[in-house]
């Protein structure tokens, strides 16, 4: 049986492969389902968000940047909270 080294060190390094059984690796496609599922990408929402282009002022968007990471989530939010109390017609 062929050595099973592991292929990531404690550091995460990608190991030297070039000695590695090539019959050891498999197509993706010959993966489990469930194992394909697990790698691509985070799952879907349930309720997704609508990519749209809208502009706005310097003021604004520097303000919701300066904030830091997750501004434009908290611009949509604002947004929301305004939606409670006004009508947008």
């Amino acid at each position: 049986m062929a050595s099973r080294l592991p292929v990531i060190d404690k550091n995460g390094e990608v190991g030297d492969l070039s000695g590695a059984d090539p019959k050891l690796f498999k197509p993706f496609s010959e993966l489990p389902d469930s194992l394909q599922k697990k790698l691509r990408g985070r799952p879907k929402a349930a309720a997704t968000k609508e990519r749209i282009a809208i502009r706005l002022s310097p003021e604004v968007v520097e303000a919701f940047r300066a904030s830091g990471k997750g501004w434009q989530t908290r611009i949509d939010a604002a947004l929301k909270d305004w939606l409670k109390k006004h009508s947008p017609a």
